[in-house]
């Protein structure tokens, strides 16, 4: 497989240069730090700049190529040819499954190890080509306008965290060489706008900081051990984030011990001198971000390095230190190796292998999440007489993609599964009927008629990642990619009003990438379905769903506000009034709501000890019943309540969730312990600090909101724990 290039370029050029000179940094017995320290010492101060950069070129005279670090695999290999194509990273949240996401991130890493195989012997090393990958994104979705807030694991911080370590642990692997190396990014305190990102100053907290932003972050460094971070565009308490001396030494180095590479989001230090106006120029703000750490500019600033050196901004000493954070990643990765490992030999087949598409499918079908069922409408009967479906995402593949894609040669559109999922006999009818983004042109009404004659209409509605998401992707989208409202486009709750007026049953199906507000909805259909961006089997998830060969289980990593009045102003990054956590008005559907099919009931809550201690735990003991005749999987959720909280303390918090499978008319026993982390806070310093009193631990099927539209659809258990 690899005879390697590396090895290849190295002999190439030693027979050229009848050099018998060898290099130790390509000895494979040396310790990596010495081996980096071995590289620094053939480099001029030019080359050394050049390695800087997210495009490092090739150095011929010491056998080296050109090497891309930037590379992207937010739910599957992207921008980089065929791959698997896995829900989005929002979709993949909506699972609240970590055995899953780790399969998912070791599907991924194997797929990139393929290509890499093929790139190196094709001698294809542009960007997207590479084994650095820039995912996942671990950023709190604390405000539905946020359009790239799909990329995210949604708005609870402790989820964020479970779902983002199983990933990066399936990405890079457990050995010591690295799969692929995983980054968390964009740190910190970044969720929009997007307009604004390039001068916005995110002003924080401590308690906000520590509680609600970084516990991801933290976790992917100190638990996963995360190989990469990457700074965000935007100022943080007034300081760069690329160039910020308490997130990027205090905390990340300093109190995490964060021993990997620091990348800037691209052309973000560009934003120094033309956004932020922090910098005079280019050489000041390279030095500027160099001096603070940041190991790797995506961009084009750094060559200025040179010309700082001479103007006395910063030393060749500090590029040397930069390059001993940023080159071990490129040996942990084995690119400068020259024998083989298992990984090298990895073969392009495994990419979109049935087993990974299995996967797609799997994760697709858990992300999916019924928010209404009236009259158990769902499941319907494969062999129904007649069935309209509509809507302009029914036969949309950007409905399925997100952004941050792979491209797949089997795409399964929403249409094409419910069209998989009926009886050969069953009558469907399509059309369109509606515009994505904007009201028909010729506004005569042709097809609606089709929903009187039908027994079943399903209306395929949402949004794309042409309407929301990052700035210069969302093409159809005025305001770069956010959402200046929250509800469906207006044109398209019409259209569904038109249709209610003529069917007899209405399922509405939607999808999109955040908490689309949709109380007309919930009062027209007779059955919700929220789909996200479901992937590449998307269609065939949804199919399987309706007609009941799945129970839906998934549930939603984000609050859905009944109406955009709900939200604190767009730009403040305060937490009071947002999330289920400090949220102060009834929502419309809580997070970590989701229906089944089955009649799925929580009894017998039992509890080891009612009082806790300092480093000690508690382990509670709970019965989950499937009291119908339906197989179903289920998501237990764990809440911690404070009584007696004050002003800053969340009104409840997820502190830990299991995924239970139950054949039917069958019963489970769950065990869950929780140590005294789930009831600490983060102190100003960042240090968790015990929080003696008394609390509630809320066993439940969605979160415990005292008020909600759905309020009865939710399980909930409850104990009392004192903690001293």
């Amino acid at each position: 497989m690899r005879t390697t290039l590396l090895l290849v370029l190295t002999l190439l050029v030693l027979k050229i240069s009848a050099q018998e000179k060898t290099y130790d940094f390509w000895n494979e017995k040396l310790p990596i730090d010495n081996r980096v320290d071995a590289l620094i010492s053939e480099l001029s101060l030019e080359e050394k700049v050049s390695q800087l950069m997210y495009e490092a070129p090739a150095i011929p005279r010491l056998g080296i190529p050109h090497y891309s670090w930037w590379n992207e695999c937010l739910h599957g290999i992207a921008r980089n040819g065929k791959a698997t194509v896995f829900p989005q990273a929002i979709g993949m949240a909506a699972t609240f499954d970590t055995d899953l996401m780790q399969r998912i991130g070791e599907a991924i890493a194997i797929e990139g190890r393929a290509k890499y195989n093929v790139n190196v012997e094709r001698g294809y090393m542009d960007r997207y080509a590479g084994l650095t990958y820039w995912s996942p994104n671990v950023n709190l979705f604390r405000d539905p306008r946020w359009g790239r807030g799909q990329e995210t694991y949604g708005e609870d911080p402790h989820l964020i965290s479970r779902l983002a370590v199983s990933f990066v642990n399936g990405l890079q692997g457990n050995d010591d060489q690295l799969k692929v190396a995983a980054m968390a990014k964009h740190y910190a305190v970044h969720s929009g706008p997007e307009k604004l990102r390039h001068t916005f100053d995110a002003v924080v907290s401590r308690h906000d900081l520590w509680n609600t932003y970084l516990p991801a972050f933290e976790a992917l460094v100190t638990e996963a051990d995360v190989e990469g971070v990457m700074g965000a565009y935007n100022r943080t308490n007034g300081e760069p984030c690329c160039a910020h001396s308490y997130l990027m030494d205090d905390v990340l180095r300093g109190k995490w011990g964060f021993d990997g590479y620091f990348v800037s989001d691209c052309w973000a230090i560009q934003d120094f001198y033309e956004g932020h106006k922090i910098s005079p120029d280019k050489k000041s703000a390279a030095a500027m971000a160099l001096n603070a750490g940041c190991n790797l500019n995506c961009g084009s600033t750094y060559p200025e390095l040179v010309n700082a050196v001479k103007a006395g901004l910063t030393t060749e000493q500090d590029i040397d230190h930069n390059l001993r954070e940023l080159l071990p990643t490129r040996f942990r990765l084995g690119l400068f190796d020259t024998s083989t490992t298992p990984l090298d030999k990895i073969d392009i087949d495994v990419v979109r292998s049935q087993k990974h598409l299995d996967l797609s499918y799997e994760s697709a079908v858990k992300s999916m999440v019924l928010l209404k069922n009236k009259d158990n409408l769902l499941p319907l009967d494969p062999n129904l007489k007649n069935l309209f479906v509509t809507g302009p995402t029914a036969t949309s593949a950007q409905a399925l993609l997100a952004n941050y894609y792979g491209v797949s040669d089997n795409m399964v559109t929403l249409l094409e599964g419910i069209a998989g999922a009926v009886s050969n006999h069953t009558a469907i009818r399509y059309v369109q009927g509606n515009l994505l983004d904007r009201p028909n042109v010729n506004p005569m009404d042709w097809y609606s008629e089709e929903a009187e004659t039908a027994d079943v209409t399903v209306a395929c509605m949402g949004i794309t990642q042409l309407l929301e998401g990052e700035e210069g992707e969302a093409i159809a989208s005025a305001t770069y990619g956010d959402r200046e409202y929250i509800t469906l486009p207006p044109h398209q709750i019409d259209y569904l009003k038109l249709l209610r007026s003529k069917a007899d049953k209405l399922i509405v199906v939607i999808t999109g990438g955040s908490a689309i507000s949709i109380p007309e909805i919930h009062e027209l259909a007779d059955a919700v379905i929220y789909a996200w961006y479901p992937g590449e089997l998307g269609g065939k998830a949804l199919g399987d769903i309706i007609f009941g060969k799945v129970s839906p289980s998934g549930k939603l990593p984000v609050t859905f506000v009944k109406t955009i009045d709900d939200l604190p102003p767009y730009e403040d990054y305060n937490m009071q009034g947002r999330t289920y956590r400090y949220m102060n008005v009834e929502p419309l559907y809580p997070f970590g709501f989701g229906l089944s099919y089955a009649d799925i009931e929580l009894e017998n809550l039992q509890v080891d000890r009612q009082v806790m201690r300092k480093s000690g735990t508690v382990t509670f003991d709970l019965q989950v019943n499937n009291k119908s005749d339906i197989d179903a999987e289920e998501v237990i959720q764990v809440y911690v309540r404070k009584k007696n909280r004050t002003s800053t303390d969340p009104k409840q918090t997820l502190k830990d969730f299991r995924r239970v499978s139950l054949k039917s008319n069958s019963t489970e026993r769950i065990k869950i312990t929780l140590d005294d982390k789930a009831f600490s806070t983060y102190s100003d310093e960042g240090d968790l600090v015990l929080d003696k009193g008394e609390y509630e631990v809320i066993f439940s099927t969605a979160a415990p909101i005292d008020r909600s539209l759905v309020l009865g659809s939710a399980q909930w258990k409850t104990q009392s724990i004192i903690v001293k």
